[in-house]
């Protein structure tokens, strides 16, 4: 049997076979991407102890041997349940399964097992419901689902954890072709673990020491190669010329001047900034952050305003058709007094100015530079769109788009053969980032941060509101209406899920409309309408002809109804502190008092803690750094979405420590040979990763 690391899984056995299309739905093909499919928990079936030590309800392994066993039928729900008694020199036990018909075929009386689970006392005695269990056979071999910490891993429909260790054991041994790629010099100065070694004890581990040992090699390895690839994109930015953008300090002070609102200090100071990195005639790469509603977008636009004024063109990516369509009107508006071309272009929506022009004429217009500003969503990155002297990019919730995305965009002006200069670089995220993430995230990454909201701005007061209250909310949701305001209410999902057990907007929207609130216009806006729909109803919802928006977080980001003023989210407990946070920032963008309601009917102490967040951070930065220590960055930033999904499976972006601890390595390693020619096993490495940025 000659298994290698790139040896599909379904030519492995029968198993393999079986298996495969399973596994496939994971994205897991090949012997090496199941032995990279690292468990997410660990259950600790360690605790081996005899039957006369039992504790209730503590995880416990015992050996023991079968004295009887059983299958039979419920009375009631024709339920398969399978009994047994178990007994050690100490005492016995019984052991009830219910709907695992094979367990009768499986087990014998006199066999030997190993039994895991939390024991219950029912009637007084103690008793096994759905323990785990393996046989120890004639010659006891090292067990894989009980008596150690059994790993645990994300699986699919008809995939059990069982099929998941019995098949990564089997191809453990093919781990030995793993190559070492870490140099020496840091494996000995850091006592890391050997690859071979660590992956082998991230699957079954001999003890909690020795799988942290393992843990801490493989997130070295992914925060080490995250900011090899972000240093080598600023060392190859910074060989690389863009255009000299030159500033207009009297047309710029006269645009200001005629805003109807004084900017923040922190807004001209992140404008100054981006403005002056505009005039090096490097490329740009730059990230705006911003709490929500504190103005990031007037900040952008002295950057375009000035780009246009250069004669040169600025395109705008933006996450949603929604928020694509709002942009292309608050440019129009801000930029009405000059002669600047600006054009919409998405998947089904292209506009010039105000007219409306089929997607062909639109490209045209756009090659021939007929168009000064293009605001767009993904459709601004297809191959048929090509800019003329492109010289700005500006992307929107960065966070949102594949690093490969951002940079087909950034490239896009190489299709014309006349500009060999590459555009630069403008992110923008209202989802606060703290530095040390930002800078492990994106550390090819200038950051200019507003951190001051808009001058008569009132807090929005926030409250944690429980089944008990509801009927009150709903009443101070009609006296807003009657006050002419409106009002948003969020579910987490678009249909009904009993097994979630959580609001969904289309079964909340018919309640509402129908019972609830029978004499007030409700809409309903989610991700699957058409886009004519969605159009529609935001429109009549900003004419006020809908008075309650009842909603997915499809409204999370940008959308901009000044007159709402309050924000319910139903099932608050689904969403994480930095989506709430976001959700919120929907209100309180005027000057009306402004309210969110968080719904929750869940009283663990984790959502309470969680909760009681949004209530004491005084700010989106605040709610960023305790979201990551609740739930990790995966879930927050994006991480798949920002292409680094290949190279996040292990670490947290809050190991602080080993952030600090690869910085020092990898600066030295640029230092030696930016070009990492003297370094290959890393070369290929990286080579690998931009490979699969590039195909995601």
């Amino acid at each position: 049997m000659s298994w290698q690391l790139n040896t599909e899984l379904k030519t492995l056995n029968k198993m393999g076979a079986d298996l495969a299309p399973k596994f496939k739905k994971l994205g897991l093909l090949t012997i090496e991407d199941l032995l990279f499919y690292f468990p997410f928990r660990y259950d600790d079936y360690s605790n081996l102890i005899k039957i006369e030590k039992l504790v209730p309800n503590i995880l416990t392994t015992l050996r023991v041997k079968v004295e009887l066993i059983s299958s039979r039928r419920s009375f009631k729900k024709h339920m398969l349940i399978t009994e047994a008694v178990v007994a050690d020199e100490t005492g016995q036990i019984k052991i009830i399964w219910f709907n695992q018909n094979f367990i009768a075929k499986i087990l014998n009386i006199g066999d030997e097992i190993y039994l895991s689970g939390k024991p219950i006392i029912t009637d007084h005695s103690a008793e096994f419901h759905n323990p785990v269990f393996e046989k120890i056979g004639k010659f006891e071999k090292a067990t894989m689902h009980t008596n150690r910490l059994v790993p645990v891993y994300s699986s699919t429909e008809k995939l059990s954890q069982k099929q998941i260790r019995f098949l990564l054991k089997q191809i453990l041994p093919v781990s030995a072709q793993i190559q070492e790629w870490l140099p020496q010099e840091i494996m000995l100065q850091e006592k890391f673990l050997a690859l071979q070694q660590a992956i082998y004890q991230i699957h079954f581990p001999k003890d909690q020491a020795t799988l942290e040992l393992a843990k801490n090699r493989l997130k070295f390895d992914e925060i080490f190669l995250l900011q090899i690839h972000s240093g080598l994109i600023k060392k190859e930015l910074a060989q690389l010329q863009s255009p000299k953008i030159n500033f207009f300090a009297t047309e710029t002070k006269e645009f200001v001047d005629q805003l109807p609102f004084k900017l923040t200090d922190s807004q001209k100071k992140a404008a100054w900034e981006i403005i002056k990195n505009l005039n090096h005639g490097k490329p740009m790469n730059r990230l705006l952050e911003g709490d929500v509603g504190s103005g990031k977008t007037i900040a952008v636009a002295l950057a375009i305003f000035n780009v246009l004024l250069n004669k040169l063109q600025v395109a705008c990516m933006e996450p949603t058709e929604i928020l694509a369509q709002q942009q292309f009107n608050v440019f129009k508006k801000n930029f009405q007094k000059y002669n600047f071309n600006i054009a919409l272009l998405t998947s089904s929506l292209t506009y010039f100015n105000n007219e409306h022009l089929s997607k062909k004429e639109l490209l045209k217009k756009i090659k021939d530079r007929t168009v000064d500003l293009v605001i767009g969503t993904h459709a601004l990155i297809q191959e048929k769109v090509i800019f003329n002297n492109l010289a700005l990019v500006v992307i929107d919730e960065q966070h949102r788009f594949g690093v490969s995305q951002r940079k087909m965009l950034k490239e896009k002006s190489q299709s014309n053969k006349n500009i060999q200069t590459m555009p630069h670089l403008l992110s923008m995220t209202a989802t606060p980032i703290p530095r040390s993430l930002s800078l492990t995230l994106y550390g090819d990454l200038d950051l200019s941060i507003i951190d001051e909201m808009p001058l008569a701005r009132m807090a929005i007061q926030t409250e944690i509101i429980g089944p008990e209250k509801r009927a009150q909310v709903y009443n101070f949701i009609k006296e807003q209406i009657q006050a002419g305001h409106q009002i948003f209410i969020v579910c987490p999902l678009i249909d009904p899920s009993d097994k979630l057990g959580v609001k969904a907007v289309v079964e909340e929207f018919e309640k509402l409309d129908k019972k609830i609130f029978p004499e007030i216009s409700v809409g309903l806006l989610h991700g699957r309408l058409k886009v004519e729909e969605k159009e529609k109803i935001m429109q009549d919802f900003k004419a006020q002809k809908i008075k309650i928006l009842v909603a997915t977080a499809v409204i999370e980001v940008g959308i901009d109804i000044p007159n709402a003023t309050v924000m319910m989210i139903e099932s608050a407990e689904r969403f994480g502190l930095s989506q709430l946070h976001q959700l919120r920032g929907r209100v309180g963008r005027s000057e009306y008092q402004s309210y969110c309601f968080l719904m929750t009917e869940s009283e663990s102490p984790e959502t309470m803690r969680r909760m009681h967040a949004m209530l004491t951070a005084k700010n989106g930065f605040e709610l960023a750094e305790k979201d990551l220590e609740f739930r990790g960055p995966g879930e927050i930033y994006g991480i798949k979405q920002s292409g680094f999904n290949d190279l996040l499976k292990i670490a947290k972006l809050t190991d602080w420590l080993l952030i600090k601890k690869a910085k020092p390595w990898v600066d030295k390693i640029l230092h030696i040979d930016p070009t990492l020619n003297k370094f290959p096993l890393i070369k290929e490495k990286i080579k690998n990763f931009e490979m699969n940025l590039h195909f995601e």
